[in-house]
């Protein structure tokens, strides 16, 4: 697993040891990134169900000025505090240790984010309830997107709060649909 953009382009991220964690491929995340446009990226990042960090850790090297990582597993935070050590970000993130649930039904000093990042575990609707919950809360910014990664086959909302979805792809079996506020 590597950086595939940015200014860390090939850096090495360390994987989880635990096979509950399913990072995103590097193919996957490469396309996430080329769907969201050419250019830097600006901006606060949120990655929930951050897992090894990879996500938020490409968009702080394309261009994203700070992030917040979700995730509730010790092991999993572990991993993203190496790789965040590893690619000499630390002074530019931040790792919450809680559920996304609980996390997103509080408030944070950095929100709204310019780019909300998740990809839940397959299968268990926490992708839909993660997007309710993003969009009851003031966590997106007026421009701001947001990613959400499902299996194949997932049926996640055309709209939900004040997202619509512009983008809906295919990768092996991984759904990508990407969100903007409408009218943006």
């Amino acid at each position: 697993m590597r950086i595939v953009g940015g200014e860390l382009r090939g850096r090495r991220l360390f994987g989880p040891k635990a096979s509950d964690v399913r990072p995103t491929s590097d193919r996957v995340r490469e396309a996430i990134f080329d769907l969201l446009g050419p250019g830097p990226l600006s901006g606060r990042v949120l990655d929930l169900f951050a897992g090894t960090g990879a996500l938020g850790i490409e968009a702080l090297s394309r261009g994203c000025e700070r992030a917040v990582f979700v995730e509730s597993a010790p092991a999993a935070a572990a991993v993203i505090r190496r790789n965040l050590e590893t690619c000499r970000l630390l002074d530019r993130a931040r790792i919450a240790r809680a559920d996304v649930a609980r996390f997103l039904s509080g408030t944070d000093p950095d929100r709204p984010f310019a780019l909300i990042l998740l990809d839940p575990p397959y299968r268990q609707g926490l992708a839909q309830e993660a997007l309710s919950a993003i969009t009851s809360g003031e966590w997106v910014a007026p421009a701001g997107v947001v990613v959400a990664e499902a299996e194949k086959g997932a049926a996640l909302p055309e709209r939900v709060g004040g997202l619509g979805l512009a983008k809906h792809k295919i990768y092996g079996d991984t759904a990508v649909f990407i969100y903007r506020r409408e009218g943006e």
